[in-house]
């Protein structure tokens, strides 16, 4: 059976996916496979002293943290389930953990080097989303 979508719950299903961009295919493998070619699980942190903690696990761990805007620390990892517990070892002051694994959205932009979303936009659709004209409303 051959099954064209973009919803990548859809994908998720299949026994092999190929990601096309411009009419050619740019990947092609099991979606674990695919998850695994971008690398590495997300850890986001959230600790009173982010530098501190950020500079602890540096240290201790040889592992770059990275802050986001929202002032949590993002930690790539290659296995994010091995990597919380050592980092609660090595870590003061956490407040809260998260993992995240790859998804076929993150194998996406791996390929693509854009969003599904800002893919399948057309003109309208890319203006409404443009934050400068957010709750424009007709006369």
């Amino acid at each position: 059976m051959f099954l064209t979508t973009h919803y990548m719950d859809e994908a998720e299903r299949c026994d092999r996916i190929a990601i096309i961009d411009h009419g050619g295919i740019v990947a092609i493998d099991t979606p674990a496979a695919l998850k695994a070619s971008v690398g590495a699980d997300t850890v986001e942190v959230a600790a009173g002293d982010p530098d501190r903690l950020r500079d602890q696990i540096a240290g201790a761990l040889g592992v770059d943290g990275e802050p986001t805007a929202d002032g949590l620390i993002r930690f790539l990892v290659p296995d994010g389930a091995s990597f919380v517990p050592r980092l609660f070892d090595h870590g003061n002051g956490i407040q809260s953990v998260s993992v995240r694994r790859p998804t076929l959205d993150d194998v996406f932009i791996k390929y693509t080097g854009r969003a599904i979303r800002d893919a399948e936009a057309g003109a309208v659709d890319k203006f409404r989303m443009n934050p400068l004209v957010r709750g424009f409303r007709k006369p």
